[in-house]
């Protein structure tokens, strides 16, 4: 991991001044916290906000900027205006990435045509990451993946640089939450937003609330589906659900994973 940490560094030194584009997530934690030693104030980080990120998100983005001492801007981005974007087929990544790097493009001609980077990693290679192209397309750089660096060792050097991120539970934009197909809505991504905050509120960490027409399916992790197996748990989570909006709330008994929007919608039954 040393060799790919000195390699992200001499990568950054290499791209010069920049802009970050920065959710919080744990792979632009680091990348912005790496800039900003390498950089100084020659780094900016960028956060889009839209209705699909998240309030608790946003308030988590802005504190990790300030903790590591970064440049931080907030930036709106408009995908919900783009009717693409809205009926949510298998590019609504490729088009909400594209409305992303297009006001990164903007910024950076203003700030006299700095080099844009984002946080894409060796693991994102192998899925289905229309979101690649479009910042392929803007000439986006992606210096931990230039570096060699994956998601387990992203999270060893986050923790030896003390960063609160290393092991914070993986995240998704709330329109992830939608199924392919189902139009994404303010309403709906708001509803999705208040189920994971009252289930979060509750002491779990890794939720994801999948829409089911007007129900929901609640995937927790192992240790929070253990816990919500235990009375009057599973009943707190459901009730939680169905306060943010939702008709109907089951908890997903196989848990939480990844590519969870597009299980199939009969089982578990809501």
């Amino acid at each position: 991991m040393e060799a790919q940490y000195a390699a992200l560094k001499r990568i950054l030194q290499e791209i010069g001044p920049c802009l970050v584009a920065f959710s919080g997530g744990v792979d632009s934690t680091l990348l912005v916290k790496v800039a900003r030693d390498v950089l100084g104030d020659g780094a900016t980080a960028i956060t889009a906000v839209s209705p699909s990120l998240a309030v608790a998100e946003r308030r988590e983005a802005e504190f990790l900027a300030d903790l590591i001492g970064i440049r931080h801007r907030f930036v709106e981005t408009r995908e919900m205006d783009d009717p693409r974007y809205v009926r949510n087929d298998g590019a609504r990544c490729y088009y909400c990435k594209s409305e992303l790097f297009r006001v990164l493009e903007v910024l950076a001609a203003e700030a006299g045509g700095r080099a844009l980077v984002y946080g894409a990693i060796l693991d994102d290679l192998g899925d289905d990451r229309p979101g690649l192209r479009a910042a392929a397309e803007a000439g986006a750089r992606a210096p931990l993946v230039e570096a060699g660096l994956t998601k387990e060792m992203v999270r060893a050097l986050s923790r030896s640089l003390r960063l609160p991120t290393w092991d914070k539970p993986a995240m998704a934009c709330l329109a992830s939450r939608i199924p392919r197909s189902v139009s994404v809505t303010r309403e709906v991504l708001g509803r999705v937003e208040r189920a994971e905050a009252a289930i979060r509120a509750l002491g779990y960490r890794q939720v994801r609330v999948r829409v089911h027409g007007e129900g929901a399916r609640v995937e927790l992790d192992g240790d929070g589906l253990a816990r919500s197996a235990r009375p009057p748990e599973g009943l707190r989570v459901i009730e939680a659900v169905l306060a943010a909006g939702f008709g109907a709330a089951v908890i997903d008994p196989l848990g939480y994973r990844t590519g969870g929007r597009s299980a199939p919608q009969a089982a578990p039954r809501i």
